[in-house]
């Protein structure tokens, strides 16, 4: 019997797996079920201190234009227009299939334009963010 550990719903439980071999068959055991065991705290990260709204802007000539590399929707900007950027950074969280993507900064410079406004649905190729 193989024991693990499954979280759901920030509730932890411990449970026993055991392979009957042959064709898959699933009975599950009375022992097998435990109490719930309370999940470890976290520590809360510290909030980011409020930026400005980003400035939804045109491409600019001779700038990199970060496109999106799949449809979902843009959750935060991580950076403001004319904050200088590293290859690299995360620039934006774009939240795809329920997934939050940290979208980086291809190459150094600083943040052009923003060209996308937080919340708007974007689709694959999509402009995002131009650095000049």
């Amino acid at each position: 019997m193989k024991r693990y550990r499954i979280t759901v719903n920030g509730q932890s439980y411990d449970v026993g797996v055991e392979e009957l071999g042959g064709a898959a068959a699933f009975a599950p055991a009375a022992s097998a079920i435990q109490a719930p065991v309370a999940a470890p705290a976290s520590i809360p990260a510290p909030a980011a201190p409020a930026a400005p709204a980003p400035v939804v802007g045109a491409a600019i000539a001779g700038a990199t234009t970060v496109k999106a590399p799949m449809p979902g929707t843009v959750m935060s900007f991580k950076v403001i227009q004319g904050q200088a950027v590293k290859r690299g950074d995360v620039i934006l969280i774009l939240e795809a299939m329920k997934m939050e993507n940290e979208i980086v900064a291809p190459a150094d410079g600083s943040i052009a334009s923003i060209r996308v406004p937080q919340g708007a649905s974007v689709n694959t190729g999509d402009p995002l963010v131009d650095i000049a």
